[in-house]
């Protein structure tokens, strides 16, 4: 990238990126903020959860004891090892890293979190992309003697992709570069550049030292007297839940419920919109149509379901449904198809190979699915670079193929109709996470099929090509298929993209 296009990237961050901004209201009645830290390793997030967990006084007392008696001799500052309420396994205390995902709740006056701790090792990525999979905010924190890191633009691009737009760029172990502002702003500056390339632009920035507890809960004024920016409570308390829910009623259905001849119920976790009685459903991949005749939970029998809610649905007439179908609003149904794009984080160290026969599994449903790689990302340059093959941690884009019909939303549309998790048949490992992009269009271009060549065009461009020398004598063997003008935009629409 020449220096006038990093000028120009610098320039663009600096007005696009922005700092949260506080809410009209902010009710303890609402669910929880979740949150993960992430970042390279040893740049202090466990210590920062146990800092943030000690300040908030969420460390009950016999947590505090066994915390000090766990620590042996203290630091410096009379401290105990804060990462160790963090750490819980013999392997991460005996090694000071942090390997498995660790979820802890605590509250202010004003609102409760649940926050998680990922590892920053390479071989951990599988593990922080589970913790960002929930979040609603990402705390990355940076070293401030060393900067951005490849893990650390790894994690954020992981966390961007899971569709988390809110970040707090924690700048920790200040108090090793002397409180210095220039470090700051040199990193702020990286960073935001980095984010405004992810498509985040909800950025706050805070310099602090996590084991001294400076701008976590507690401003830090007397070392840091330029900072006049918000401490990481705050922020926090400022942040918005993840809704972001642009599809309608999705009930992905887990099991048929059938006490008695006289009841059939389809139950399952509400994954997007809303439902109440008398609304129009089809069920998905068949295209069968009912109307919603009763919602019934473990106690009552309710007026509408919402995202979230575990139901059993009463349908009005018989239809076949199994596991694994998907029951939908009928105005805004799912996109159906045989063919995906995605973007997926492979997961195992065999990486994902072209050509071979995976298991997918979306929700309740599970499917035969072939991967083709088309590009990776370069995290070093931030650019896409064409691959055949996805290694172990490397963020690619892919081609996914089905045997039979696939049921997705765009991830930035539902988060839950529109992730999946790819299972090696033979290990039964999960090698992959991934987020469908779009539905791969099966107009345009040419298709082998059943010993015939396929040629899809819209259909005043079709009739100008069989009226040609080359085959108009040959019209008899020509299968005409004529498209909307809706399809053929879309097709038009693929081709430029």
């Amino acid at each position: 990238m020449t220096a006038q296009a990093n000028t120009a990237l610098a320039a663009a961050a600096s007005s696009s990126v922005a700092p949260l901004v506080e809410p009209a209201v902010i009710s303890r009645d609402t669910r929880p903020l979740r949150l993960i830290t992430c970042g390279s390793v040893d740049d202090g997030k466990s210590t920062l959860i146990g800092r943030l967990l000690w300040d908030t006084k969420a460390v009950k007392e016999d947590q505090a004891a066994a915390l000090n008696r766990d620590s042996g001799k203290q630091n410096d500052l009379g401290l105990p090892d804060f990462a160790l309420l963090l750490d819980g396994l013999q392997a991460e205390r005996e090694q000071g890293i942090t390997i498995d995902v660790a979820y802890r709740y605590f509250a202010t006056d004003r609102r409760s979190f649940i926050v998680a701790d990922t590892p920053g090792h390479e071989q951990y990525t599988r593990n922080m992309a589970t913790g960002a999979s929930t979040a609603d905010l990402a705390v990355l924190l940076v070293d401030a003697r060393t900067g951005l890191l490849e893990q650390t633009r790894r994690h954020a691009t992981i966390a961007s992709l899971m569709g988390i737009k809110q970040f707090v760029l924690a700048v920790n172990k200040f108090d090793l570069v002397g409180y210095d502002k220039a470090v700051f702003e040199q990193i702020n500056h990286d960073f935001k550049a980095l984010a405004l390339s992810l498509g985040v632009r909800q950025v706050t920035a805070i310099p602090m030292s996590a084991l001294k507890g400076e701008n976590v809960v507690y401003a830090a004024d007397a070392v840091m007297p330029w900072y006049e920016g918000p401490t990481l409570v705050e922020t926090l308390e400022l942040a918005t839940l993840r809704t972001g829910q642009s599809t309608g009623f999705r009930l992905p259905v887990q099991r048929v419920s059938r006490p008695g001849e006289s009841f059939r119920g389809y139950q399952g976790t509400v994954a997007g919109g809303a439902v109440k009685p008398g609304d129009s459903v089809a069920i998905l991949p068949s295209g069968q149509l009912a109307n919603v005749k009763q919602i019934v939970t473990f106690d009552l029998v309710r007026n509408a379901a919402v995202a979230g809610d575990a139901i059993t649905l009463v349908l009005d007439r018989q239809v076949d449904v199994a596991r694994g179908d998907m029951i939908v609003s009928l105005d805004a149904q799912p996109q159906t198809g045989l063919a995906f794009d995605a973007q997926m984080v492979a997961l195992q160290p065999d990486g994902i190979v072209p050509g071979k026969r995976y298991w997918l599994k979306a929700g309740s449903r599970r499917q035969r699915v072939q991967v083709e790689p088309v590009s990776q990302l370069d995290l070093k340059s931030g650019k896409w670079i064409s691959t055949e093959m996805l290694q172990m941690n490397a963020i690619g884009k892919v081609h996914l193929s089905f045997d039979e019909a696939a049921i997705f939303d765009p991830y930035d549309q539902n988060r839950a109709t529109g992730a999946f998790i790819l299972i090696d048949p033979d290990s039964n490992n999960t090698v992959a996470g991934g987020m469908i992009t779009a539905k791969r269009t099966e107009l345009g271009g040419l298709h082998a099929h059943e010993g015939r060549v396929i040629l899809s065009l819209p259909a005043d461009l079709a009739e100008q090509l069989l009226a040609t020398e080359l085959l108009s004598n040959r019209r008899d063997e020509v299968e005409t298929r004529r498209l909307t003008t809706a399809e053929a935009r879309d097709l038009f629409d693929d081709i430029d993209g």
